[in-house]
C-alpha cells in the first residue's frame, strides 16, 4: 500500500510506509551525557478561544508526554521555546506548566529544568523592570524544586545599550540563584528579536561578554545551552569554559558530532544536550546515548546520524516554526489525539513540508504504530484535498 505525498514543486510521489517501527525499551539510566528534551505542549482542541485568547492546554496529554520522555531516561527542559514560549504560550500559561510539570517530575523521579524569562512584560521595559521580571520567574522555578534555565530575554535585548547592561543583569541574577543554573544563548534564527544579544551583533564580541558573565560566577553556572547552529563556534566556546561548567548543545543541525565529542588527542571535550529535536527523537536518542555510555562512539553515530536530515528539515528557515513539525510527529506517533497547536501554529508550515516530515520520520522508524501514523497522515491529506 502506498500513500501519495505532495512535493514543494507541485508534484506528488508515491511513498510506501514501513510496516514495523524501531523498538526501544527503556532500561539503564544515561550515564555519559546529561540529556534534556525540550518538550512541546499539547493544545486543548475543544476550547472555544480566539487567536488573542490565552493558550488553552490539554494538561493530561501534556504531562503524559513528559512521562514518556522520562520513561526513556531523558530529562525534560520545560517552558522553553519548544513549548511555544512567547509564540502562543504566555507567562500565565508557562507558570502553570512549570508548576504542574515540576510536581509530576517529583512524583515519577524525573529530571526537570525550567525556563526563566521576562515574558510577563509587555511593551518597552527598563533594565530594572527586566531584572524584576527575571527575579519573579526565578523565584517560581526554584520554589518548585526544578533547576532554572536563564533564557534569553526579548525585553533585555530591547532595553540594553551595552555589554555592561547584560553583565549587570545576569550578574545580579546569578548572585541570587540558590543553585547553579543553565544559561541559554538563543540565536536570532530562533527569535529575530534576540539579534545582538550579549551587546553586539558580532558573535565573536558577544562571545567574550558571555564568557565574562560565566567567569564572574562559575559556581552558579551548571552549564550553558548554545543555540546558534554553528558547530565550530560551539566547539571553540566549550574549550574556553571554566572547569566544571558544561556545554549543553542546542544545535539541532550538528548534534551527533557535538555530543560524541572530540578525540582524546584533541582534548576529549564533548557537549551534553538540551534539544528540541529530542522531543520527536526521544526513545531513539536515549538508545543512542546508552550505546555511547558503553564507549561505542561509532555505534552512537550509526544510530543518530541518520536523524539529522529530519532535524534539518524541521528546523529549516524560518527556524522558529520548527514546533509545527514537532507537534505533527507527536500526533502521528499517537502521543496526542489531534494536530492543533496553541496560537493556531499548525498552519505555520506548508503541506509539502509536513508530508516530507512524515516521510523522513517513518523512514527512521519513529512511529510506534506505523499503521496509525499512515492513517492520520492520510486524514490530513484529505483535509487539504489531496487525491488518493
Amino acid at each position: 500500500m502506498t500513500i501519495r505525498l505532495p512535493r514543494a514543486d507541485g508534484s506528488s510521489t508515491a511513498y510506501e510506509p514501513r510496516t514495523e517501527p524501531l523498538s526501544f525499551t527503556a532500561s539503564a539510566p544515561l550515564t555519559s551525557r546529561t540529556v534534556f528534551s525540550a518538550a512541546h505542549v499539547v493544545a486543548d482542541p475543544y476550547a472555544d478561544i480566539s487567536p488573542d485568547s490565552p493558550a488553552a492546554v490539554d494538561w493530561d496529554a501534556t504531562l503524559a508526554f513528559r512521562r514518556h520522555l522520562w520513561s526513556h531516561g531523558l530529562g525534560v527542559a520545560e517552558a522553553m521555546d519548544t513549548a511555544q514560549r512567547g509564540m502562543g504560550l504566555d507567562w500565565a500559561g508557562a507558570s502553570e506548566l512549570i508548576r504542574r510539570s515540576a510536581a509530576e517530575a517529583k512524583a515519577v523521579g524525573g529530571r526537570i529544568a525550567c525556563g526563566v524569562g521576562t515574558d510577563q512584560l509587555t511593551g518597552p521595559a527598563s533594565l530594572a523592570s527586566v531584572r524584576s521580571a527575571y527575579e519573579e520567574q526565578l523565584a517560581l522555578v526554584e520554589s518548585t524544586g526544578a533547576q532554572a534555565i536563564l533564557m534569553a530575554s526579548r525585553a533585555l535585548a530591547a532595553a540594553a545599550t551595552s555589554a555592561e547592561d547584560y553583565l549587570d543583569v545576569y550578574g545580579h541574577l546569578l548572585r541570587q540563584a540558590s543553585e547553579p543554573v543553565i544559561l541559554h544563548w538563543l540565536g536570532p534564527m530562533f527569535d529575530p528579536a534576540l539579534e545582538g544579544y550579549w551587546g553586539s551583533p558580532d558573535l565573536d564580541v558577544a562571545t567574550e561578554t558571555f564568557l565574562e558573565a560565566i567567569a564572574a560566577h562559575p559556581d552558579k553556572v551548571d552549564g550553558i545551552k548554545v543555540s546558534l547552529l554553528d558547530a565550530r563556534r560551539e566547539v571553540e566556546l566549550r574549550r574556553r569554559l571554566p572547569r566544571g561548567v558544561r556545554c549543553y548543545t542546542g544545535d539541532d543541525f550538528n548534534y551527533p558530532e557535538l555530543i560524541a565529542g572530540e578525540e582524546p588527542t584533541a582534548g576529549g571535550r564533548f557537549s551534553h544536550a538540551l534539544l528540541g529535536i529530542f522531543d520527536p527523537l526521544g526513545p531513539l536518542a536515549a538508545e543512542a546515548v546508552r550505546v555511547l555510555d558503553t564507549g561505542d562512539t561509532a555505534g552512537f553515530r550509526k544510530l543518530l546520524d541518520p536523524t539529522v536530515e529530519l532535524s534539518r528539515h524541521l528546523f529549516q528557515p524560518p527556524t522558529r516554526f520548527y514546533k509545527t513539525g514537532v507537534v505533527l510527529l507527536a500526533w502521528l506517533a499517537g502521543h496526542q489525539s489531534h494536530f492543533s497547536m496553541v496560537g493556531g501554529l499548525q498552519s505555520a508550515r506548508s503541506l509539502p513540508h509536513l508530508a516530507r516530515a512524515y516521510e523522513l520520520a517513518d523512514g527512521l522508524g519513529l512511529f510506534p504504530d506505523p499503521v496509525l501514523a499512515e492513517a492520520r497522515m492520510r486524514s490530513l491529506l484529505d483535509v487539504y484535498g489531496v487525491p488518493r
